[in-house]
């Protein structure tokens, strides 16, 4: 019997090894090639961007003279592994966009749009087209930064994001940035706009400098992440708690959260002009995220503007796509962003919104 055994014993234990050899090989190759699929992403992601960015020129060339300059914002300390290392503290570098009038007269002062864009891993894209050819129109200078975090430069941007953090450092020394090296710069009439996350990058930058901006437009922005990442998916979450990121989650530091969510910090608001937008049926920030940042607003007997739209069609979109409704409701961002900042031809009806995209 004990014979038997052991040859059981011979004959299992090499197929049990083998197997284990196998299954760790296996898992070594998988990793592997998650990793590189993930830096191919990467890779496609930079492709889209050039591709994108040669559509920029086609678009506005007419209109405008586009740029993309390379500035600095705040060093990314935590994304180092070795704390000591050379470069550790050296500022953080990232690509800002500059669109200007192509009738630009340098003996004259320009109002500044500081745009951040939306999106968790976002970038500029010419989605915004449009818009940006009103804002042109009306003799606007545009500044878009990419801030860290932003798709399209590779993993190490991407992984360097810093929601509700750092980024809006690196949207503030886009502003600064402009008003030191483009003397047409009016520095006493820049306004700062953005939507959904561009919109809590917008919110951020009016509590932390509001002495800095003229005014302010948040449509449908992200303003309570703690209610956020309750009603999002697994997913989503994620990217927040990513090692990279944050590193909790909500559950685990729900400060952390609230540090970084507008509808948490409303006590420093200054009462820099401003106007929010929501919609009832915005199917990517919940119309509750808003209505919590306005009564929170309202608590703190701060003095702005907002309107909570009924069911508009486009959801999130709703006053960024071209319906005759969503452009009757951009028409009234653009007279509330002139009203404060004197664009020398602001457009005050629906004929030169039209006129903005198609004739000029």
């Amino acid at each position: 019997m004990k014979i038997e055994k052991l040859f059981l014993l011979i004959i299992i234990v090499p197929f049990v090894l083998f197997a284990q050899v196998n299954s760790n090989n296996d898992s070594e190759t998988i990793n592997q090639l998650k990793k590189n699929n993930e830096n191919l992403q990467h890779r496609l992601d930079v492709l889209e961007k050039k591709i994108d960015d040669v559509i920029w020129f086609e678009r506005l060339k007419d209109v405008a003279f586009i740029d993309k300059v390379f500035i600095t914002g705040p060093p990314s300390e935590k994304n180092f592994k070795n704390k000591t290392a050379m470069g550790v503290n050296n500022p953080w570098k990232f690509w800002n966009y500059v669109f200007l009038p192509k009738d630009l007269d340098l003996n004259k002062k320009y109002p500044l749009i500081v745009f951040p864009h939306g999106g968790v891993h976002g970038d500029f894209t010419t989605y915004y087209t449009h818009i940006v050819k009103e804002l042109i129109y009306q003799g606007y200078i545009v500044a878009a930064p990419e801030y860290r975090g932003s798709t399209g430069y590779g993993k190490a941007h991407y992984e360097r994001i810093d929601y509700g953090g750092l980024e809006i450092e690196d949207v503030y020394s886009a502003r600064n940035y402009m008003v030191e090296n483009y003397e047409f710069i009016d520095d006493d009439r820049i306004a700062i706009i953005g939507w959904s996350h561009g919109g809590l990058i917008t919110l951020m930058n009016i509590f932390e400098y509001p002495d800095d901006y003229k005014v302010a437009f948040a449509g449908v922005p992200v303003s309570d992440l703690i209610a956020r990442m309750g009603y999002y998916t697994d997913d989503y979450r994620d990217l927040y708690s990513a090692e990279y990121h944050i590193g909790k989650t909500a559950y685990e530091d729900v400060e952390e959260y609230k540090r970084r969510s507008p509808a948490w910090n409303t006590h420093k608001f200054q009462n820099t002009p401003l106007l929010i937008h929501t919609n009832t049926i915005d199917d990517d920030v919940n119309v509750l995220e808003v209505e919590h940042l306005i009564k929170s607003l309202k608590a703190d007997g701060k003095k702005f503007e907002y309107r909570i739209f009924e069911d508009i069609p486009g959801g999130h979109s709703f006053d960024r796509i071209d319906t005759k409704i969503g452009k009757e409701i951009r028409l009234d961002i653009w007279k509330f962003l002139a009203k404060h900042l004197s664009p020398s031809n602001p457009i005050t009806s629906l004929q030169e919104l039209f006129e903005a995209s198609y004739i000029k």
